[in-house]
């Protein structure tokens, strides 16, 4: 029996791992010939190694997903991985193409990895031009600003959506990521995370810490003046230097 053989292509290693282990547990016989971070190499990849399957992060920089499955139509099937995102799930199942939400679970890959055999067995590969123009015009544009956060957890890496962190605050060495499960700690630099996040839902209010004001309670404020953060569903507070106490004169 030939063997299936596919690509990853997504521009976060952590999560192209991350498939890739998924698939060697769920599906040992699937070679995975490569792995890609961008759109242009996810195409030169499937050009040069005619898999049988390619999975495309939806929202790779330069050329999309979307943008390497229109280029090479007719060569492979296609599962899209997507953030999750109400609009693009809705999209993918009006138009019954495979897609991963991610983070990638087993349930759900297990369901698709049955229907790609499934696929498999048919020929030719569909014809999906229409359906990736369609798809084009519905899905929102790639957001620009960092939607999820690599941590370090125990002896691996955790992936965290940036909506679910409530803080960053940062330490001698490292910046602490504050979430509903507890800290985690990654290296990036508060002035990179501010330069990433989106400044609408991230402000800063210490030199030392950034929150997320989508999970901001209340803030108080004292007979000093002093003001202090409290959030939703959380103990934790933080103090607003006075550098940033503008923020919240209207709160």
């Amino acid at each position: 029996m030939k063997p299936v053989r596919a690509i990853i292509a997504d521009d976060e290693e952590a999560l192209r791992e991350h498939l890739k282990k998924k698939l060697s547990s769920l599906w040992p016989e699937l070679e995975v010939m490569g792995v890609a971070q961008d759109g242009e190499a996810a195409l030169s990849m499937i050009r040069a190694l005619k898999p049988d399957i390619a999975f495309l992060d939806i929202s790779m920089p330069g050329m999309s997903g979307i943008d390497v499955a229109k280029a090479a139509a007719g060569a492979c099937l296609f599962v899209f991985v997507t953030a999750h995102d109400e609009f693009a799930v809705e999209a993918f199942e009006r138009e019954a193409v495979d897609y991963l939400l991610k983070p990638v679970t087993d349930e759900r890959l297990t369901n698709t990895i049955r229907r790609l055999k499934e696929r498999l067995v048919v020929a030719p590969v569909p014809d999906l031009t229409g359906v990736l123009e369609r798809l084009s015009r519905a899905l929102p544009k790639a957001p620009s600003h960092l939607q999820w956060i690599k941590a370090q957890h125990k002896d691996g890496v955790r992936l965290i959506a940036a909506n679910d962190i409530y803080f960053f605050r940062a330490t001698d060495k490292y910046t602490t990521v504050r979430t509903r499960d507890g800290e985690f700690l990654i290296r990036k630099t508060l002035k990179g995370l501010e330069n990433e996040l989106d400044p609408a839902q991230f402000w800063r209010v210490h030199r030392a810490a950034i929150v997320n004001a989508r999970l901001i309670q209340k803030v108080d404020r004292s007979l000093a003046g002093t003001r202090t953060i409290r959030f939703k569903d959380l103990p934790d507070n933080l103090t607003v230097s006075r550098a940033y106490a503008h923020l919240f004169k209207q709160m």
